[in-house]
C-alpha cells in the first residue's frame, strides 16, 4: 500500500532542515557568508578617511598656491621653420606640432601660431618653459591666470635639455617654489598645470612613475638628457613647459613630453628635473648660454657581459665607448687615463648605477673643476682625477676625404667564425667609397653574416658592423683580417669574453664598445 505525502509540506521540511544545518555549522564557524560577511569587516576607518581628506586638501592648496605662477604662452611665426624630425611614438606635447604648415609654399605662409605653457620664477617676470615652445617664434605673448597680457622676449633657449627662459616686464608677480627631485621618490604624487588643448590652467594629477628615464631620438644631440622623470598625470598638447608640482607644491620638474601613438594622453608623460632646468636657467640668465661640464666620452648603462667582463659581481655602472671629443686626445678622459671599455662605478665619491646618475653627477660641477672616477677595467679597479671641460659648441665629425692617408683597394676575404656565428670579410674599396668610411675603419672587418642563435646576435649586424679591434682579452689588438680575428678566439673557451670596438655605418657616429659571450 502506498502512502501519499503532501508536497507542500515536503518542501517546508526541506526548507527547514537546510536552515537548521547552516545555523548548527555557523556556530562552529564552518561556513563563511561570502561576500556579505567579508564587507562587513572592511568598513574604511575613521583615520584613513581624514588622510584621504588631508590628500584632498593637499590637491587644493597646489590648485590655489601654484597655478597664479603658471602662465599660457602664445607664439606666432611669420617665417618658414625648418620642419624637425621626431621619433615614433614620443611627442613634444605642445607648441612644436602645426599641422598645415607644410601645405603652403613658404612665400605664400600666412603667420602660423601655437601655444604652450611656462611658470614665473622671479617676481620681475623670468618664466621657464621649453625650447620647443618658443623655437623660431618671431612674437611671444604671455598670459596671466588674472587676464593680463604680456609681450614677452627670448632670454636664452638650449635645444640640448629643451629649456628656455623669456622674460616679461612686471612687478611683484606670483612666483612658483623650485623644489629638489633628488629628493622625490616613485610613487609619490605629483599634479601637472598647464594648458592643454586650448583649455586654459588645467589641474591633473598623478604619480611618479619613474625616474631617469632615456628618451632616444627625442632630442637629437649627443648631449641629450637621460634623466626625465616619467609621470601618469594627464599631459596633452599645450602643457609643454608647465610645472610638474609635488604634494608640497614645490616644482620638481618642467613637462615636456609624451609617449604616444596619436599624440594625446595616454599615461606616459616627462618631465625635465628641476635641478637640471635651473641650472640650465641660471646660465642662460648669467652667460647668455649653457657652460655644459663634459668629461669627453660617450657612454651607455653597462650590459650584464660588460658587468662581467670588468669584473663586477652584479650589473651595474656606465660603460665608456669612446672619446666624444675630436681629436680624442682633447677629451678630458682620454688625458686623465680612463679607456674605451672601462665601466665607471662611481665619480666624486658617488655610486654611478646609471647614466643618467653620472650625469647628473658631472653636470653638478662647473667646467675646470676636477673630479675622482673609479672604474673598473677587466679586473681591476682604478680611480683617474679629471678635469671637467666645458663642452663643445659643435660637434666635429672626421670623414674619409680629411684625411690624407689613401685606403688602398684589397682582395675581399671572408670567412665564418661559429663561436660567435658571425661570417667577416675585409672592407671592400666599394664600401669605402660608397659608405665615406675614414681610413680608420677601412682597416677592419665587415660583419656580413650574423646567426639569429650565435651568441653575437642583435649585438653585432650583417653589414652594418665593422670589428675595428679586441679590447679584452689584452693586449688590444687591431683586426684587419680574418685571420686577425682568429687568433683571439682560438684560445677562448665556451662562456668566456670578448670586447670589441666597433663602428656601427648607420649611426654615422663615434666606435662603440661591444661584449660578446663566446659560444660551444
Amino acid at each position: 500500500m502506498t502512502s501519499s505525502f503532501p508536497r507542500g509540506r515536503f518542501a517546508a521540511a526541506v526548507i527547514t532542515a537546510f536552515v537548521c544545518g547552516l545555523l548548527f555549522a555557523s556556530g562552529f564557524d564552518l561556513t563563511r557568508f561570502g561576500f556579505a560577511q567579508e564587507g562587513r569587516g572592511a568598513k574604511v576607518a575613521s583615520s584613513q578617511v581624514q588622510s584621504l581628506a588631508e590628500t584632498g586638501s593637499a590637491f587644493e592648496a597646489i590648485a590655489d598656491h601654484v597655478t597664479p605662477s603658471v602662465v599660457s604662452i602664445q607664439t606666432q611665426t611669420v617665417r618658414a621653420a625648418r620642419p624637425r624630425a621626431q621619433r615614433p611614438g614620443a611627442q613634444r606635447p605642445g607648441g612644436i606640432e602645426d599641422f598645415f604648415r607644410n601645405f603652403e609654399p613658404p612665400q605664400q605662409q600666412r603667420p602660423q601660431e601655437a601655444s604652450g605653457t611656462g611658470f614665473i620664477v622671479s617676481k620681475d617676470g623670468y618664466i621657464l618653459t621649453n625650447n620647443h615652445v618658443v623655437a623660431d617664434a618671431d612674437k611671444v605673448t604671455v598670459t596671466l591666470l588674472d587676464k593680463r597680457i604680456f609681450d614677452a622676449r627670448v632670454i636664452g633657449r638650449d635645444p640640448s635639455t629643451d629649456v628656455a627662459v623669456i622674460k616679461i616686464d612686471g612687478r611683484n608677480l606670483p612666483v612658483a617654489a623650485l623644489g629638489d627631485d633628488n629628493a622625490s621618490r616613485v610613487g609619490q604624487w605629483v599634479v601637472a598645470i598647464g594648458n592643454p588643448l586650448g583649455l586654459d590652467f588645467t589641474v591633473t594629477a598623478g604619480i611618479i612613475s619613474a625616474k631617469g628615464r632615456q628618451l632616444s631620438g627625442l632630442l637629437q644631440n649627443r648631449y641629450q638628457i637621460t634623466d626625465y622623470i616619467q609621470t601618469d598625470a594627464a599631459i596633452n598638447p599645450g602643457n609643454s613647459g608647465g610645472p610638474l608640482v609635488n604634494i608640497r607644491g614645490e616644482v620638481i620638474g618642467i613637462n615636456s613630453a609624451i609617449a604616444s601613438q596619436t599624440g594625446m594622453y595616454a599615461g606616459y608623460g616627462f618631465a625635465i628635473p628641476m635641478t637640471l632646468a635651473k641650472q640650465v636657467m641660471d646660465d642662460l640668465i648669467a652667460y647668455g648660454k649653457v657652460r655644459r661640464s663634459v668629461i669627453g666620452v660617450a657612454i651607455t648603462d653597462a650590459t650584464p657581459n660588460d658587468a662581467k667582463a670588468a669584473g663586477l659581481d652584479v650589473v651595474t655602472g656606465v660603460l665608456v665607448q669612446t672619446y666624444s671629443f675630436e681629436p680624442a686626445e682633447e677629451s678630458p678622459a682620454k688625458r686623465a687615463g680612463i679607456e674605451p671599455g672601462d665601466v665607471i662605478v662611481a665619480a666624486d665619491g658617488h655610486p654611478t648605477d646609471r647614466v643618467s646618475t653620472l650625469q647628473r653627477i658631472v653636470r653638478g660641477h662647473k667646467p675646470g673643476e676636477t673630479v675622482t672616477f673609479d672604474v673598473m677595467r677587466f679586473g681591476a679597479k682604478k680611480s683617474f682625477r679629471v678635469k671637467l671641460a666645458e663642452a663643445p659648441a659643435e660637434t666635429q665629425v672626421a670623414s674619409g676625404e680629411e684625411s690624407g692617408t689613401r685606403v688602398q683597394p684589397t682582395a675581399s676575404d671572408s670567412r665564418r667564425f661559429d663561436k660567435m656565428g658571425v661570417q667577416v670579410e675585409t672592407v671592400s674599396p666599394e664600401l669605402v667609397t660608397r659608405e665615406k668610411l675614414a681610413p680608420a675603419y677601412a682597416r677592419g672587418l665587415l660583419v656580413s653574416d650574423v646567426s639569429p642563435t650565435g651568441p653575437a646576435y642583435r649585438k653585432l649586424f650583417a653589414d652594418r658592423t665593422i670589428l675595428l679591434s679586441v679590447i679584452n682579452p689584452g693586449p688590444r689588438r687591431d683586426l684587419h683580417t680574418p685571420a686577425d680575428l682568429d687568433a683571439v678566439l682560438a684560445s677562448r673557451k665556451t662562456g668566456d669574453l670578448v670586447t670589441f670596438l666597433v663602428y656601427f655605418m648607420e649611426q654615422d657616429g663615434p666606435p662603440s664598445v661591444v661584449t660578446v659571450q663566446v659560444g660551444p
